[in-house]
């Protein structure tokens, strides 16, 4: 982990971007805001799925941010989601750069025919962020599915 002695105002600025960056793609996803999610990526985006964390092939690979709309809607089968976005870690970054790595914990619940379900998923998420006209945008994410647990509810 870097040891900060001191670190610029504009530093501790794009640290605090980048983090409602990654917040703002949970919120958005639990909000089924579609539009607005995508438009957190460039329009070059690679955003690359592992369901399988310890499988290094992919589930699903998309190079664009239009290709993330079907992704998007798939969260409409759920009745309700939530995000908790745990820690994320600036691993480098430069004055339009940064690479970092989010955990989530996704929470997903479904109702078929009266019966709640619950599913749990323990995300790993990979990022590349680019800083373009002054906003910071995920130019690749990269999500690695680490466990899901399913359970019924009450």
């Amino acid at each position: 982990m870097a040891k900060h002695i001191t670190i610029s105002a504009e530093e501790a600025a794009d640290r605090l971007a980048i983090r409602e960056l990654v917040e703002a793609y949970a919120h958005c996803a639990d909000r089924r805001h579609a539009k607005d999610q995508m438009a957190l990526f460039t329009a070059d985006t690679h955003f690359v799925v592992y369901m399988n964390a310890k499988d290094p092939t992919p589930s699903q690979e998309l190079h664009s941010r239009e290709a993330l709309a079907p992704v998007f809607a798939d969260l409409n089968k759920y009745a309700a989601t939530m995000h908790y976005v745990g820690q994320s870690t600036i691993l480098t970054l430069t004055d339009n750069r940064a690479t970092g790595e989010a955990y989530t914990l996704a929470h997903h619940l479904m109702i078929d025919g009266g019966k709640r379900r619950l599913m749990i998923a323990a995300l790993r998420y990979s990022d590349r962020f680019v800083k373009i006209d002054g906003a910071w945008l995920f130019s690749e994410r990269l999500l690695y599915v680490d466990w899901i647990e399913e359970r019924a509810l009450s």
